[in-house]
């Protein structure tokens, strides 16, 4: 009989509470392996070697700490700024990505059924006519629907 290996991987990674990519088996011990069909003989096979887990590999620092450095010596700091907040960001993008983050959170709220379809595209309609100045008055309003 065949036995699925990647299956017995997955129990491990559900036990071990990892993921499936990182679970490694010793070649020599696959038969012990594939016989052992409960979590018991699994947390067994752990502590004799026979299963183990890799660490994820992860993104290295290197680079952003030798960029900031960098940064640090060409006074880029809030010290060394000069002009209006928009000169190094414009009014539009700074519109464009408040606009979205309010959508996406009104999106959510409509999912969670917080507030009906009505009163999401009131709020919709709010936010696109510059009624609603951050998220945090988006969740006054919210709150104040709620209630009432």
């Amino acid at each position: 009989m065949v036995v699925n290996i990647a299956k017995k991987r997955e129990l491990v990674a559900r036990i071990l509470n990892v993921g499936a990519n990182r679970v490694r088996f010793e070649p020599d011990r696959l038969e012990d392996i594939a016989d052992s069909i409960t979590r018991e003989n699994i947390r067994s096979l752990v502590k004799s070697g026979a299963i183990w887990t890799v660490q994820p590999k992860g993104s290295s620092r290197g680079r952003a700490i030798k960029k900031r450095s960098v940064w640090k010596v060409h006074g880029k700091g809030p010290g060394s700024k000069k002009g209006k907040k928009t000169a190094r960001v414009g009014k539009k993008e700074v519109y464009v990505v408040r606009t979205r983050s309010m959508r996406y959170h009104l999106k959510v709220i409509k999912e969670r059924k917080d507030i009906t379809n009505d009163r999401y595209w009131d709020l919709y309609r709010k936010i696109n006519g510059g009624q609603v100045r951050s998220l945090a008055h988006l969740r006054e309003l919210v709150k104040e629907a709620k209630s009432s």
